[in-house]
């Protein structure tokens, strides 16, 4: 074995690990980020600084960090039962009880579904291409096999899997990779700021994105388009609120030519948007939902994807003559994430954090929007819950601030479609936090100023 011993970690890190979504000429040269520990919305870097955690990690740590309870619920279930796969009808309590929590908490705050199994996988991309074979399999089960298609958003992200990879509709995920795949569509983006025409009301918008989604279905041919997958809010595109009666009249127009309805609910399940999921929010009625990241708050790699009985009736009526449900992953329900999830939503509950992030969300917004006015460079700042975005009007703009916000300590994301800033933090997070992070903000994008004029100046 090669002693690597004398090796700073950053060099080591260099010369072994192939980083996801990062630049391999940047970590090359720059080196990676290593953090040491975290606690509440803190994290602590190697080199001893603190950043406040204004993205909870990718969106998901909604509980915070070092949650002894959540670690307490792991360790107790590692020691009774390491590991139990669910294939071939194997099971196990944890997962089982799990399963019915989920089940239950989706009927209860999510007014007229009509939701009857869960299905557990990874990761969100996995439960999003479950949710892609699951549109297949259901309709070649009834017998019209010519009816596969799915059609998804500009903007949207679904993951990077092959089929959830092909969902999302953000061309870099495209790149290189010969994706995305035949028989998946991507119609408009619905952000009526950037979207929308000049004099056009946002309730023309709406009705425009229809007119035009029913025309590339009428295009397409109802009879071989099978399902529609869309995000409550679009998280990773720029946190696009969805405009007025968008939803509704997605519905209406789903079920006039019998299309199912995947809501990707991995960002904005469990408490994110200030209800316990995005479909509760908008009135949504799903025939399959993927959840993941707030599930276990990220303590535990899980998903789970909830099918509705529209699906399960014809998957169980099928059975006989189908035999084995040909799909799965080693670690489906997971005993041992599924104890933490457990744990994960008994905390919520008990600390009433969908509530807590209703309440706490328009201070976030108020905060940016005060103290990034002034600011020409910022065309919009939006949000809903514990989910906001800074919008600029310069390309590249929102990669200079996130830059400079680091610097002051705080950790915002530049994301990958538009020049869009979000926050997300831990649903734990205080006023006075907020306050925190927002004036460190504020002081980045102060700092970010000469550089981003004079780019605007070359351009």
């Amino acid at each position: 074995m090669t002693d690597h011993s004398n090796v700073s970690l950053a060099d080591l890190d260099r010369e072994t690990l192939f980083h996801p979504v990062s630049s391999i000429q940047d970590v090359a040269t720059n080196g990676p980020k290593i953090f040491n520990s975290a606690a509440g919305i803190e994290l602590t870097r190697q080199d001893g600084r603190t950043f406040l955690d204004m993205g909870a990690g990718l969106w998901c740590v909604n509980v915070g960090y070092g949650r002894t309870e959540l670690v307490d619920a792991g360790a107790k279930a590692l020691k009774e039962l390491s590991f139990q796969h669910l294939f071939g009808g194997a099971s196990s309590e944890a997962t089982i009880r799990l399963a019915d929590r989920v089940l239950s908490l989706f009927r209860e705050t999510v007014p007229g579904s009509d939701m009857a199994r869960v299905f557990f996988g990874n990761s969100g991309s996995d439960a999003n291409d479950t949710a892609f074979k699951l549109v297949r399999y259901y309709n070649n089960l009834r017998g019209q096999p010519q009816k596969k298609k799915i059609i998804s958003r500009k903007g949207a992200y679904h993951g990077v899997t092959y089929a959830a990879g092909s969902l999302t509709g953000i061309d870099a995920y495209h790149k290189a990779f010969d994706t995305p795949v035949e028989g998946v569509l991507h119609t408009e983006c619905p952000h009526y700021h950037a979207y929308g025409l000049e004099g056009e009301s946002e309730d023309q918008f709406t009705d425009r994105l229809i007119g035009e989604l029913e025309s590339m279905i009428m295009r397409e041919d109802p009879s071989t388009v099978a399902a529609f997958i869309a995000e409550p809010v679009m998280g990773t595109g720029g946190v696009f609120i969805p405009p007025k009666e968008y939803f509704a009249k997605l519905q209406d127009l789903l079920d006039k030519y019998d299309i199912l309805l995947i809501v990707d609910e991995v960002i904005t399940g469990f408490g994110r948007t200030g209800q316990w999921f995005g479909c509760g929010t908008y009135g949504i009625r799903p025939d399959i939902v993927s959840l993941a990241k707030g599930l276990t708050s990220a303590y535990f790699p899980m998903s789970a994807s909830i099918i509705s009985n529209r699906i399960w009736d014809v998957l169980a009526h099928k059975s006989p003559e189908t035999g084995v449900f040909m799909h799965g992953f080693t670690y489906s329900g997971h005993p041992v994430g599924s104890a933490i999830a457990l744990a994960n939503i008994d905390l919520m509950e008990r600390e009433q954090l969908p509530d807590r992030a209703a309440k706490l969300g328009p201070v976030l917004l108020d905060a940016l929007k005060s103290k990034t006015r002034g600011f020409s460079l910022v065309s919009d700042v939006r949000g809903v819950g514990l989910m906001a975005a800074v919008e600029f009007t310069m390309p590249g703009a929102h990669k200079i601030v996130a830059e400079h916000a680091m610097r002051e300590g705080v950790l915002t994301r530049a994301l990958p479609f538009l020049p869009v800033t979000s926050m997300s933090p831990p649903l734990t997070i205080t006023e006075a936090e907020i306050n925190e992070a927002t004036t460190r903000y504020a002081r980045a994008l102060e700092a970010a100023m000469p550089e981003l004029t004079a780019l605007q100046d070359v351009s």
